[in-house]
């Protein structure tokens, strides 16, 4: 690639596109958003295709000083690889899923949907603490105007509350990074990736942070907007709602709070491993009960999401691996599972589940895509959820056997959850002549389907394409994190168990 700046291509890409859209006809504007999308996401492949793996750990880096203190700077490694790929694969399917449902100022929703793509790869491939800030937040705006224009009957709420729970969060955010700037002397995040600063203050530093991340992850009890955005956003702003804009709260965890604050990090596993073990549980079990699909499934993602947060925080391999994979995982299948919720939708404009039933019968197609992403949510082996549960509980396990349990329990639950919801919708008999009469996938629809079905099944059978590109940075990560590495619970050796500490002292007084 040499010196090409396809970074800035990238960001260029969606952003002129976006400002095209708005004075452009609707069909017209539909169509340029599908080009540029689509442009993006052959340059992601061809940046796939260049990412040296097992070379320098900054690739693509580009940089081009503003101010003294702020520079442009963009560089990716393997975990912001993935993620932007994520990104790129996910934008042309929500322009398709928009394609016929929304008719109403399309120029405009064709050109949010765009910003927001270049706010997502910005964020991911920023390298400048403020500039990543200007990115993080400014991907508020665009998903803020999905909702509260586009949206369902209570949008205005809805948008309100998602708008002012991300911003509470990340304002005590810029305090501390501005702390940070002043105190390390320079704004470069791969610089301040190796920077110490002193225990004391960490733990101020990862608080702020942590307000920000923890709602945008979101962890339980910060949740509360996620439920109400997912609901009343269009289709396509809950696909990328919930495919890329709550893997930001994770991509925050991994590039800020564990590598800058590695002692905080520590101090308060125990804190991030409660509020995730409580998040597996309750949400799973409020999921259990909802009569609306989309409610459902949003209930699902932050359960999700709280296995994220207890891989990253077992300060392992394993368990960090596993939380990037998930991210992915459940970028892709949550995305689809939100999407076969709109294919319905769209026919039949409700989405109260006891309205369906039996749609096997008249939509078998529909039914078979949607059982392959239903398995995938649950972890079934051969399908992406499995490879990062595996991987990240096995990492938690290595730290607590007691807190694995309880993480378990989440994917039992969601087995119930998301089989309840699979028998009310495609199976039993048909008890509404209107929803007996929905016709199958069109072809615009299985271009939808079929390449996350593709996606998620490649990841789930061979997933070592989505760990080889971030091996090395995970490792770094680790060995980052190593000096703080909390001792936890006693662990089980092969064929004798460790005796805890006081035992050993009984041992070493009965000696003598």
């Amino acid at each position: 690639m040499g010196d090409f700046p396809i970074l800035s291509l990238m960001l260029l890409v969606p952003l002129v596109a976006a400002i095209a859209c708005l004075f452009l006809q609707a069909q017209t504007a539909r169509k340029v958003a599908l080009a540029a999308t689509l442009i993006d996401f052959a340059l992601g492949v061809l940046l796939w295709a260049n990412f040296d793996i097992g070379g320098a750990q900054w690739q693509f880096q580009e940089r081009q000083a503003i101010f003294s203190s702020f520079s442009y700077a963009l560089g990716i490694d393997g975990i912001a690889l993935l993620l932007i790929m994520l990104s790129v694969f996910l934008m042309p399917v929500c322009i398709g899923a928009s394609w016929t449902s929304v008719n109403k100022r399309v120029g405009e929703y064709m050109a949010a949907f765009l910003l927001m793509e270049t706010l997502m790869i910005g964020v991911f491939a920023a390298q400048d603490l403020f500039l990543f800030y200007i990115f993080f937040e400014a991907g508020l705006i665009p998903m803020y105007l999905i909702i509260g224009i586009w949206g369902g009957d209570n949008r205005i709420y809805a948008s309100y509350k998602f708008f002012l729970y991300t911003l509470l969060g990340s304002v005590v955010m810029l305090i501390a990074m501005l702390w940070m700037a002043n105190e390390a002397g320079t704004t470069d995040i791969p610089t301040l990736m190796a920077y110490d600063f002193a225990p004391g203050v960490q733990t101020w530093l990862w608080l702020a942070f942590f307000a920000s991340f923890a709602v945008k992850m979101p962890m339980w009890p910060v949740h509360t907007w996620l439920p109400d955005a997912h609901v009343q956003a269009p289709t396509a702003g809950s696909v990328i709602l919930a495919g890329v804009l709550l893997k930001m709260g994770g991509y925050g965890f991994i590039r800020f709070s564990l590598p800058m604050f590695p002692e905080a990090s520590a101090q308060f596993a125990p804190l991030v491993f409660t509020l995730s073990m409580l998040a597996v549980v309750i949400t799973s079990l409020i999921a259990l009960v909802q009569n609306d699909m989309k409610k459902l499934i949003a209930y699902s993602s932050v359960a999700h999401m709280a296995i994220v947060t207890l891989g990253l925080f077992a300060f392992n391999v394993q368990g960090l691996e596993g939380s990037v994979i998930v991210m992915l995982s459940h970028g892709l299948v949550s995305g689809a599972l939100f999407l076969c919720v709109g294919v319905i939708y769209d026919r039949l404009h409700t989405r109260e589940i006891a309205r369906y039933g039996g749609l096997s019968i008249n939509m078998p197609r529909y039914a078979l895509f949607f059982l392959l992403f239903t398995m995938a949510s649950i972890g079934l082996p051969g399908t992406s959820g499995f490879v990062g549960e595996f991987l990240s509980l096995a990492g938690i396990y290595q730290v607590s056997s007691w807190v694995a349990l309880v993480g378990t329990t989440g994917i039992i639950l969601g087995a119930a959850y998301m089989l309840y919801l699979y028998r009310r919708v495609a199976f039993g008999e048909q008890r509404n002549a209107d929803a007996a009469a929905m016709p199958d996938l069109t072809l615009r629809e299985y271009l939808m389907m079929i390449p996350l079905g593709l996606a998620v099944l490649w990841m789930g059978v061979y997933p070592e394409s989505f760990l080889a590109p971030m091996r090395a940075d995970i490792a770094a990560l680790d060995a980052r994190l190593a000096r703080a590495r909390p001792t936890w619970e006693p662990k089980l050796v092969m064929g004798k168990a460790q005796p805890a500490a006081h035992e050993k002292a009984s041992h070493a007084e009965g000696a003598h």
